[in-house]
């Protein structure tokens, strides 16, 4: 129950016996209307408070409140507790130009892009907080941790602070534009009380690069203090997911939908052949870079032997994953191949496979000739080059190690 005065918004619990205040940083102005806007044309649970000043404010997802008792169970019991989420809506938020809106223009401020995921912690956890997502299939998309920290200083917290850091080191995160393009790390964390996060709606970055700042090339579709990393991953396609919570060992788990943006008028097979040929890039772009991670793995064991036999072994991991095959553009839109009339590699597959799936995110349309062409001749290359991998790592490591214990010597393993 909610209810507004001349000072503030008010939500009740038990039909009014006790009242609590929905302040959170409102100023004190008369609320004249309370509006609870929760329906399928939005796909959203806001409440919108009208003031005497012709002006409203918007507390965005009040779903947290309508879970309070579940939450103060789980409470009672010290337990975490992952409230339901609401529907997620597939929107490309910053496609505005960029420059800042002049004072005058009223504007307001959005929520948290992508799907927004409420917990609570009863207690400090004593290990990483984990956060998963997980597809129709049990699949996991998308992975958080508590693990995983803001910069310190953080650009959006202390520009004073961090441009300091950008005068000492001109080539740092976030410093190749003005300071106030950047939002608030959104990261998970392990302290006592109700967390609010936000799920990008886009699969696993393929390695840590991926993830790019804002200022390291242009701003482009930037808001002043709300633009956040671009993810060089495509988006996760509308359906049913899970959201898993970890901590300290126990999981709780709730459904999450994900919804298209309702403007999209693409047809269903449309669609489909896109987050088809999107997935079919992204996972084999995984694939094979985890098979470039782990032949250097072995290369960094045979560094540490010697011998014509781990020579030529050598030789023939070097062939399927040299270094410097992964080459991107500073915005991490794309990743691409080192060009040229080198042979294909493991990681120049891979930059092949993720290019073609991320030429095809630009817009929610089926794909056109040239993409299909380019997924085409990224696959070809993958069923060139890991059947071979797939060999070196099984028949030939497997020689290669007989031969060394037979004869005393030391060997090597994959993910030692």
């Amino acid at each position: 129950l909610y209810a507004a005065t001349d000072l503030a918004v008010w939500v009740s619990f038990d039909d009014g016996d006790h009242w609590q205040s929905l302040k959170n940083g409102m100023p004190a102005v008369s609320v004249r209307d309370l509006q609870v806007k929760d329906d399928s044309t939005c796909m959203c649970a806001d409440l919108v408070a009208a003031t005497h000043g012709r002006g409203f404010y918007i507390l965005d997802d009040i779903t947290p409140l309508r879970q309070a008792a579940a939450m103060q169970a789980a409470k009672s019991a010290s337990a975490a507790y992952l409230f339901k989420p609401i529907t997620a809506v597939r929107i490309r938020f910053a496609t505005n130009e960029p420059t800042p809106w002049p004072a005058e223009l009223p504007s307001g401020e959005n929520p948290p892009p992508g799907g927004i995921l409420n917990y609570y912690l009863p207690s400090n956890a004593s290990s990483p907080v984990k956060l998963e997502i997980l597809d129709a299939m049990g699949k996991i998309v998308r992975t958080y941790s508590s693990a995983e920290k803001a910069l310190d200083p953080e650009p959006a917290v202390d520009q004073a602070a961090y441009n300091k850091v950008c005068q000492q080191t001109p080539s740092a995160p976030f410093c190749g534009l003005p300071l106030y393009w950047p939002a608030p790390a959104v990261v998970m964390s392990d302290k006592a009380g109700f967390h609010r996060f936000s799920w990008d709606l886009h699969f696993d970055p393929v390695s840590p690069e991926d993830v790019v700042p804002v200022g390291d090339d242009e701003a482009q579709g930037a808001v002043p203090h709300r633009t956040y990393p671009a993810v060089n991953s495509p988006w996760a396609p509308a359906g049913l997911y899970t959201v898993k919570l970890t901590v300290d060992g126990k999981s709780a788990s709730q459904p999450l939908v994900l919804k298209l943006d309702p403007r999209v008028k693409t047809s269903a097979l449309g669609l489909t052949q896109l987050a088809t040929l999107s997935g079919e890039m992204y996972h084999g772009a995984v694939a094979t870079h985890k098979a470039f991670v782990e032949a250097r793995g072995l290369i960094a064991q045979l560094n540490k032997l010697s011998g014509t036999d781990v020579d030529a072994f050598k030789a023939q991991i070097e062939a399927l994953a040299p270094t410097g095959a992964q080459v991107r553009n500073v915005r991490g839109l794309r990743r691409r191949g080192s060009g040229g009339a080198a042979p294909p590699s493991l990681e120049s597959v891979s930059n092949a496979m993720q290019a073609a799936a991320m030429a095809m995110q630009g817009a929610d349309v089926p794909p056109t000739a040239l993409q299909v062409a380019g997924c085409v001749a990224a696959r070809k290359q993958s069923t060139t080059v890991m059947p071979l991998w797939t060999a070196l790592k099984t028949t030939a490591l497997t020689a290669f190690n007989s031969k060394r214990k037979a004869a005393g010597l030391p060997t090597v393993s994959l993910g030692a």
